[in-house]
């Protein structure tokens, strides 16, 4: 560790019963520290499942025994990362990555399957809102639940064949073909 100059902390006693441990501390968004990857030695389980191979001697030896995590429990990993993206995960991440908002779910409802249906063809996890609110509120809904785009979809755009494209946390809209920005998120 010093020679890679890897800032570390030892801790006399905190070791397990049967061996030294190296433990990996995350820190999250309000600076506490978490303890997920470890590696730990294990001198006692290879005797306790009588574990054993013959050595290049011809002997039999007991093995030692290497434990190890790379994200620690996944519950408490899968925690850390919500909690440090504040539920505004990356697009590669997110849940869901594009909401779109038909501005009349009777009009305009076929479109927003034929957008829903070729984005997710392309793996592209979409969410159409069939909510009877209204525009605003539709957007406010996809704000809240921090879903990285949004799009509005209305007559123009129907006629038009394009989308009105809201990415997370900008008030900008921009007008595209849906083949131009399934290409801008794929590459994402």
């Amino acid at each position: 560790m010093e020679e890679k100059k890897v800032d570390y902390k030892v801790n006399p006693g905190d070791g397990a019963f049967y061996g030294p441990k190296i433990d990996f501390h995350i820190e999250d968004a309000l600076g506490r520290t978490w303890q997920c990857g470890t590696i730990q030695v294990d001198f006692a389980m290879p005797a306790a499942f009588c574990l054993s191979y013959i050595g290049r001697d011809g002997s039999k030896k007991i093995p030692t025994m290497i434990h190890r995590t790379i994200l620690g429990s996944i519950e408490r990993f899968i925690g850390i990362l919500i909690e440090h993206y504040a539920e505004a995960f990356p697009l590669w991440l997110a849940p869901v990555q594009v909401a779109i908002l038909p501005v009349s779910e009777e009009k305009h409802k076929g479109y927003a399957k034929e957008i829903c249906q070729t984005l997710t063809s392309r793996h592209v996890r979409p969410v159409i809102n069939k909510n009877n609110d209204s525009v605003n509120r539709k957007v406010r809904d996809a704000e809240k639940e921090k879903i990285p785009y949004i799009l509005v979809i209305g007559d123009e755009e129907e006629k038009e064949k394009t989308v009105a494209v809201r990415a997370r946390g900008s008030r900008k809209i921009e007008k595209m073909k849906l083949d131009a920005f399934l290409k801008m998120v794929l590459e994402k």
